[in-house]
Order: C-alpha cells, then structure tokens, then sequence
C-alpha cells in the first residue's frame, strides 16, 4: 500500500508538472539563497522563476526541513 503523501510535498507532482523541472532542480536552485530568510528564498523562486507563491512555499518548507535552516 502507498502512504499518501500530505504537507507542502504534496504540491511536488503539480510543481512537476507545471515548470517542466523535477523537484531535485528546484532544491538546487535554492542553494544561491541558502542563508537567507524562508521569505527571501520564496520571494526568490517566485521572482528569478516566476513560480507561484504557494509552490515556491512548498519548495522553501521542504528545503529548509531538508537542510536543517
């Protein structure tokens, strides 16, 4: 059985889907921002990527989890 996955990850295939990139590129990119403010970072993605405000705060979340910020 499949555990459905719930919280910012489950915006991932959607993310996916609409930039064209998978999530690993995404997470990568964040590491030119990687010491600034969860904010910033979003404000980031949304401005250099023009990504939505709610997937870049997906992104941003599970980044910062990831990393430990």
């Amino acid at each position: 059985m499949t555990e459905k996955v719930s919280g910012p990850a489950s915006y991932f295939p959607s993310i996916e889907k609409k930039y064209g990139k998978p999530i690993d590129h995404w997470m990568t990119q964040l590491d030119a921002v990687r010491d600034e403010t969860h904010m910033t970072q979003v404000a980031y993605l949304k401005d250099t990527f023009e990504m939505g405000h709610g997937h870049a705060n997906a992104v941003v979340h599970v980044y910062r989890q990831n990393n430990g910020l």
